[in-house]
Parts: structure tokens; sequence; C-alpha cells
């Protein structure tokens, strides 16, 4: 039978479309090729082998400037802890795909934002002066090195727009020479993309943290360090060792009972209390408070961990109380090298989750975890902008009622000991996260002198008077306010959507318990390892069909469903993860289906699912 026009015509955008998919999916591949050739190309220009490891944050920053980025202190730090010991080839890619190259247009746009008339130029009194206290301060023998630049300097002036022309090809220079090297370099061109795998002596290799950026690691004393460094994430990296596994599905099947925790029933034993909150930060990594605890001798024990119900303005939602919360008690050995896993906070009534059993005396380490499925899901965009400050009827600036309210919950969320008042170490935390510096005494001392404080701690009053003071120091200007509260993860409109407030209670029956937050960071290589090891002790193992080698450790708890893969092979593995048949359920990682890279005699916990 002959075709109808009809038919060839939908036969002819049928191929059409084909052959446009066809093409894009071409130019993805070659788009995704030549990111990693180019990540390659740099990293092999500092280091000898694609499976060396970046060993500290000087190499870390030479690395990235060979990639045409440039760092400033605060993004080295956002991606080398205290706790980072070494960052491998997919963790540098990891960061690129972060850390964007800067345009033309940014470069334009901040350099417009001081040359305020518009003139093109810059003078270098005003350059000396903002290089050399602003953000990363540069030195003056550096700022001159700039200055005497015949090509874009003249009369006391700079011209930005020829710096900027020349910053950018002198970037494409430097990565083209590297490109070439590697081309031309049969040795460096046949090397290996991948993990250097170093593993611990229980085998989990696990992720280097990458805290916020605006976080400071000068707190001491430091937590200890994990004996495990190198880490286990999924990677788009070519690998020739690499082998593919079936996929996974996402099932319920393993049933935890759980008892109902009643704190009630222990009013005669002493307790301990903290707040603490979770963060989600752009790139959806999760920071919280870490906490240390000491109990004085061998006590039973009760630790339970609950979402913080924080009052908001009638009318706003608190979603985050419905954000899944959990606590992993680890025990801080003699030499501090390493911390032992006890137990987790397993047992749930309501949004409380709790564990209660005997610890005998000395120094433990709770650190908190949430999926963020929820905060996740409670994205939402915001038309219009809250108003934060207005002018009273003798035209001084005052705070709205709202900011006044929003300010008073954010006060209640980081007085961490719930007294009332803010202490420098609890006010510090605040300015952590915030500024991404700290108030030291003598800056304190300074605020006592012109804010409200009682025993040397801020009040409520003292609190809103000094958010008061940076927007009259701003003329009215509220736009440090908005960073302030985007930083705690409040919107536009003031709502508390990426931010999650909780409380820890701790009770002993035989002895009054301490405890202390001591950062504010992401979980880390210990809370991975602690999550691991905590869903293989409790987990149903299963091999995966067709795969000895590789076991999918299953957890259910509560409305959280726990999944570890362990690979025990001797290569790494791509695992792929299909959870399209589970319609009541919210993934971590956005995502129902997803690869994910497991290092050779490693494991990693690859999606956490959050019932609906």
């Amino acid at each position: 039978m002959a075709s109808s026009p009809r038919n060839n015509a939908s036969l002819s955008v049928q191929k059409a479309t084909q052959a446009e998919y066809s093409q894009g999916k071409k130019s993805q591949h070659t788009e995704e090729a030549n990111f990693y050739m180019n990540c390659r190309a740099a990293y092999l220009t500092v280091l000898k082998s694609s499976l060396e490891n970046i060993r500290s944050r000087e190499q870390l920053s030479l690395v990235l400037q060979q990639a045409g980025r440039n760092p400033s202190q605060k993004t080295i730090n956002k991606y080398w802890t205290s706790q980072t010991t070494a960052l491998n080839f997919d963790d540098f890619c990891a960061i690129l795909k972060q850390e964007k190259p800067v345009t033309k247009t940014e470069l334009l746009e901040a350099f417009g934002k001081i040359d305020t008339d518009k003139t093109g130029y810059i003078l270098h009194d005003e350059l000396y002066k903002i290089l050399t206290t602003r953000g990363d301060k540069m030195t003056w023998d550096e700022v001159n090195a700039i200055t005497k630049q015949a090509d874009f300097n003249c009369s006391g002036k700079l011209d930005y727009s020829k710096f900027c022309e020349l910053y950018l090809t002198t970037r494409e220079q430097s990565c083209r020479t590297a490109r070439e090297r590697l081309e031309v370099d049969s040795r460096l061109r046949q090397q290996q993309f991948g993990n250097q795998p170093e593993t611990s002596s229980e085998g989990i290799p696990l992720p280097v943290p990458k805290p916020s950026p605006r976080i400071s690691k000068k707190t001491d004393p430091k937590l200890p360090k994990a004996d495990s460094r190198a880490p286990s994430r999924p990677s788009s990296a070519q690998s020739g060792r690499a082998s593919t596994c079936p996929a996974v599905s996402v099932g319920s099947s393993s049933n935890r009972s759980t008892k109902l925790i009643e704190p009630d029933t222990m009013k005669e034993w002493q307790c301990a209390q903290s707040k603490g909150c979770f963060y989600l930060e752009e790139d959806g990594e999760i920071i919280s408070h870490k906490y240390r605890v000491h109990f004085p001798q061998r006590s039973s024990v009760c630790v339970t961990i609950k979402p913080l119900n924080v009052p908001q303005v009638e009318g706003r939602s608190c979603h985050w109380l419905s954000v899944d919360t959990a606590l992993f008690i680890l025990k801080e050995n003699e030499t501090q090298e390493n911390l032992q896993l006890v137990s987790f906070t397993e047992v749930q009534n309501k949004e409380m989750f709790g564990w209660k059993g005997e610890l005998g005396s000395g120094n433990y380490w709770l650190l908190p975890f949430t999926t963020g499925c929820r905060l996740r899901k409670g994205r939402t965009q915001v038309t219009g902008e809250a108003k934060l400050v207005y002018k009273d009827e003798d035209g001084e600036l005052a705070l709205t009622k709202d900011f006044r309210a929003t300010l008073l919950d954010i006060f209640e969320t980081i007085d961490l000991d719930g007294n009332g008042l803010l202490s420098l170490e609890e006010y510090n935390f605040f300015e952590l996260r915030t500024s991404g510096e700290k108030c030291d005494e003598e800056a304190w001392a300074v605020c006592k002198e012109n804010f409200e404080m009682k025993k040397n701690e801020l009040t409520r009053q003292g609190f809103l008077d000094l958010n008061l003071m940076e927007a009259m120091d701003r003329e009215g200007d509220p736009s440090d306010l908005w960073v302030t509260l985007l930083s705690l993860g409040y919107n536009k409109a003031l709502e508390m959507t990426e931010a999650c407030p909780f409380v820890i209670d701790i009770y002993a029956e035989r002895c009054k318990p301490r405890i202390k937050a001591m950062y504010l960071e992401a979980g880390g290589s210990q809370l991975s390892r602690a999550v691991c090891r905590a869903v293989v002790n409790k987990g149903e193992p299963k091999v995966l069909d067709g795969s000895e080698n590789i076991v999918v450790h299953t957890y259910k708890s509560g409305r959280r469903i726990t999944s570890v893969i362990e690979n025990k092979s001797e290569n790494k593995v791509i695992i792929h993860v299909n959870n399209e048949q589970s319609k009541n359920c919210l993934n971590n990682r956005g995502l129902t289906v997803f690869a994910v890279e497991v290092a050779p005699k490693s494991m990693m916990f690859s999606f956490v699912d959050l019932l609906s």
C-alpha cells in the first residue's frame, strides 16, 4: 500500500528529529571528551601521572591555575579542609565543573563597580587601596607588578578593558600550551584516568569533605582524622579498568522494627542540650555543626535529635519540620587518629530519632546527618522581595516587623545552648557562616561598648541593634543583610527553605554529660565512613545479579532507606541505579536514574531515599 502524504511527512519529521538527537548527543560527547582532555592536560602540567594525588593546598591552587581558573583563598578553603589530606584526578574534574572560568563580561562588571564614573580607567591609588585591603589581600609588590605593565597602564591609571583582554589571552595560551604538551607526549597520552586505589584497613575509601566557602578552618581542637583518604564518588572520567554492572533497583524490603523513645521516663536523669542547623549549599552539599561530648563516668545514655520548632511569621510554612535527621555516635580513641562507630539514632518517635544504650567514660563525637531530600524538595521560586528596613516618622532607619521576627528566629537557632544570650563562640559560628570570618576578643569588646550584653554575651536586643547598624552603615542598602539571610537558608520572602535547625538532647543516668559544638562544615570522611559501616552492620546484603563481587546492603529505619554498594573486586565498577519503580520515594540526588562509580575494594552509599 502506498504511503499517504501525512505518513511521509510524519516519517520525515521523525527522521529529522532522530538526526537532531543523534547530532546533539555527538556534540555532547565531544564537549565532554574535550573537557576531560583539558582537565588532564592541566593536571599533568603539575603532576607526573593522572593516578598521582594532589597533596597540598599549594598544589591544588597551581593545578587550578593551569586549568584557567584563578582560585581565591575562599575557593581553596572550600575544597581543601582541615580533614583533607589528598585529592585525586576525579576530584579535580568535579571541582572544575563547579568552578567555571571567569568571563570577560564578569571581569568588566567587577571593574565597573569600582569605576562608578564609567571612564574605563581606575586610578592606581584606588587600585592599591582595594587590592591590599579587600578579599584575598595582595601585597604592594604584587599590585606594583600590575601597575607597571605598559600594555594597560598610563598616567597613573589602569585601562581595565585592556587588562581583561590580556588576562584572558594569557589564560587561553596557558591552557593551549598544556594541551599541546599532552598531545605530543605519547607517555602522558597513554596514562589512564581514575582514582588512586589507596584503601584503609577496613577497605572503605571515603569522600573528602567539601565545606561551605563561607567557613574558615581555624577552629581547634581538630576533629581526629580518618585513617582513609581516597575518595569514592561518581565520575564520568574515562578508565580502561572500569567495568559496568547491571542496574540496581531500590526497594524497601529491609524493614526494621523501631521502639518509641520516651525521654519523659528519664526525668531523673541529667541532661545536656545543644542546638544546630543543616544548611544546603548551592552545589547540593549539606553542612552542619559537629559536636564533642564528654561523659565523666560510665552510664546509661539516651541521645535524641529532632528539627527545632522555630516560630515562623503567621502564614509561612515550616517545611523543615519534616526533614529527616540522624546522629552518628563515634568514640574518640586515645591517639585521636581515628573514631570508632558506636551506634546511630535508629529508633523514632514522630519527628524525633534517638538511641539508648550504655557508654563508657571519655570523649565522643556526634555527627548530625540528613539525606537532604526534603530540603531539596522545598526549593521554590519567589517573586518579589521582602522589605527589611524603612524610615520611621523621624526619618531614622528602622527594621521592619517581618525582618525583626526573622532575626529573632535566627537568634533562637544560633543560640546553641539556649540560654537566651549569644556567647562569642556562638556568635562566631554565625559570622563564619555569613561572612567567612571570625570575631576576635578585641572586636567583641567593641561590640560590648555599642550593643546590649549580659555577662559578656549578646542579648536579643543587642543582636537586633547590630543588624540595624549594618543597614545604617550602608545608608539603608539591604544588600549585606540579604547576604546574611541567604547564607542562613532564607529566601527573598523571608522563608527558611534551605536550612533545617535541630536540637540535640543527651540524657545520662549516672553523670552530667557535657556537649560542645566544635565545627560547622560538611560531613566529610568520618560521617561517610560511619554511614557505610552502620548500613553494612545492620542492613540486608544482596549480591548483584551476575556480579558476585558487588554487594548491595540496604537498611530501612523509619521513613529512610539507605543503601551501600560494596565493591570487592580489584577494578572500579560503574553501577546503574534505577528508582523509576519507587513511586513513594524522594531521592537525595534528585534523579530517578543515574550511575555511580565505586573504587576497587571500597564501599560508598549511593542513594538515600525518604518515603514520602
